[in-house]
Formats: structure tokens, C-alpha cells, sequence
């Protein structure tokens, strides 16, 4: 099965005479995973403790025991501390905040811009929170 781009989808949901004729021809694709899944998935590919992690985004052990668990539902800035927290790709970290129902890293936002080059070069979260307030950006923690 072809993977089909999301400008794909769109089309094909304006182009098909009814919704159910897109939801049908369409099912194989849409995402069902949540942010939970998906950062289990995305931790399961690091080697590093969930202490590490916790360490690397800036958060408590225990609120991270929380998300994983699907306790705690974390905002953007913490969704993205813990993205930064296990070396997410950009893709990886728009991919999650979309399946957490926030808007994507938006490179015509001073801040996201700088967000998403920590991401792309792999900079610690102390490095962009420095970049962020040197800029007078609002930090991630």
C-alpha cells in the first residue's frame, strides 16, 4: 500500500461526491495512533532511560511517567521539550504535535523558526531556551 500525501487526501476529499465515498477509499490512511503510541514508539528507538529523557526535556520523571502512561496530556511547549528531550527529527516532532491536536512548527514564526532549527541540528533544550531568550522569544519551560 502506497502511502498517500496529505495534499493527496485533501483533494481526494473535495473531489469525491460524498464523505462516506472518502472515508471508504480512504481508511487504510488515516493515522489512529495517539501521542502516547507514538512517543512510546519514538523513546522504544533511544537508548537512554526515561530518567535521561526527562533530564534532557527539562520535566519531572514523574509528570513523564504520566504521559507515557496517557495520564497527563502535555502542552505544545512540553510536547516539544519532550520531542527535543529524544532527539526527534522535525518530521517526527510535526507528526506528534499534529496527532496531539497542536498546530505544526510554522518557520515563518520567529520562535517555531528557531525551535525547528534546534530540532533539524539537534541542539540540547538549554541551547534553544539561550537562543529563544536571546531573540526575546518566549522559552520552552
Amino acid at each position: 500500500m502506497n502511502r498517500k500525501s496529505t495534499d493527496d487526501l485533501i483533494h481526494e476529499l473535495m473531489s469525491k461526491p460524498s464523505f462516506d465515498a472518502y472515508l471508504h477509499a480512504n481508511e487504510p490512511f488515516f493515522s489512529e495512533k495517539g501521542v502516547t503510541e507514538l512517543l512510546a514508539q519514538l523513546y522504544a528507538k533511544k537508548d537512554l532511560t526515561k530518567a535521561e529523557l526527562a533530564r534532557r526535556a527539562g520535566i519531572s520523571e514523574v509528570y513523564l511517567h504520566q504521559v507515557f502512561a496517557g495520564r497527563r496530556n502535555p502542552s505544545r511547549d512540553r510536547l516539544l521539550c519532550i520531542c527535543i528531550g529524544l532527539g526527534a527529527t522535525l518530521e517526527e516532532t510535526q507528526r506528534i504535535l499534529t496527532q496531539g491536536s497542536y498546530a505544526q512548527l510554522y518557520p515563518r514564526t520567529r520562535r517555531d523558526a528557531i525551535i525547528s532549527y534546534g530540532l533539524v541540528h539537534q541542539l540540547p533544550l538549554e541551547e534553544i531556551n539561550d537562543k529563544l531568550f536571546a531573540e526575546q522569544e518566549q522559552t520552552l519551560l
